[in-house]
């Protein structure tokens, strides 16, 4: 083993000299239909680079290196280029080197125009640095980094809520005054945290006891995972900005206040668990940050 216990987000491989090589993988779900159906492309990529590289940082590591894998049955050179520009876009944004990729034909495997993407990140860490929430303890604060928008989770219920809106995804998102459309609004990309979370971590020197990169599951399957047993955390609404598509997506959808939680990062996309002093030190250097809550006794999450 590597002796050091994590909590799911990435794995832990050692490579001598106290140090460890970080790797995560992921897709971007449903929000592919979604670019599909919008006939956008150019920023699917960035989403499937965040997924995998906003998970590795929750462990203190260091992005290195990406690597991408597209499948579709008729390969379209110029759609799959709008595809690998915003993967792109997604290593520049986060430090990381795209160091290869595949590129998969298989004739009579997907539908005519569609495609799927996966990615894979790999970072470093010196054990020094490892984040495993171990030192967690009660009255640590949470300090939220804002998300973009809905990212890549919660999608499925998303493009209900779509139907029954009976909203195109071309028309001016009503819920906004910012003229953009709903599909546009719905594919704004997955934000990419590494910057923030090194800048905290490394140049800054403060301690992130735990870390949190809010995914499927909302805040009720995500924070647990990076506390201690018998720890949980108690957060305050209305101390961070919940971006309107939610509660429109709430209203229309009808969807319980709980299943947002559990579902989307209802505009909190990121959370660093640290002691309150390193916490307002973070803020202050986290543009939209806010702390959101604290570790209390007790395992779960309850809102306030």
């Amino acid at each position: 083993g590597t002796g050091v216990d994590i909590g799911g987000f990435g794995g832990l491989f050692p490579i001598g000299g106290n140090r460890f090589l970080v790797a995560g993988t992921d897709g971007v779900g449903t929000k592919l239909k979604l670019a599909f159906e919008a006939d956008k492309h150019d920023t699917i990529g960035v989403d499937l680079v965040a997924m995998s590289v906003n998970d590795i940082i929750t462990l203190g590591a260091t992005p290195l290196f990406f690597l991408d894998y597209f499948a579709t049955s008729k390969l379209d050179v110029d759609r799959a280029e709008e595809v690998i520009k915003g993967i792109v876009d997604g290593c520049a944004g986060s430090d990381c080197v795209l160091l290869g990729g595949e590129t998969a034909e298989m004739p009579g495997f997907y539908a005519d125009g569609e495609y799927d993407l996966s990615g894979f990140a790999v970072g470093m860490v010196d054990q020094a640095d490892v984040i495993d929430g171990k030192s967690c303890r009660e009255g640590d604060k949470l300090v939220a980094l804002p998300s973009s928008g809905v990212h890549s989770n919660g999608f499925s219920l998303a493009r209900k809520v779509l139907e029954v809106s009976q909203l195109d995804l071309h028309a001016e998102a009503p819920f906004e005054t910012t003229g953009r459309t709903v599909g546009e609004v719905l594919l704004e990309p997955t934000r990419l945290y590494v910057k923030d979370v090194m800048r905290v971590h490394k140049s800054l020197g403060l301690k992130i006891k735990g870390a949190v990169h809010v995914t499927g599951g909302g805040f009720y399957d995500n924070i647990p995972r990076c506390l201690p047993d018998g720890l949980g955390v108690a957060v305050n609404k209305g101390t961070w900005e919940v971006p309107p598509v939610f509660q429109w997506m709430q209203e229309v959808g009808n969807v319980a206040e709980d299943e947002m939680f559990r579902t989307f990062n209802m505009g909190v996309g990121f959370i660093m668990v640290m002691a309150p002093e390193d916490a307002e030190a973070a803020c202050a250097a986290c543009e939209g940050s806010s702390i959101i809550g604290e570790v209390k006794v007790g395992e779960g999450v309850e809102f306030h």
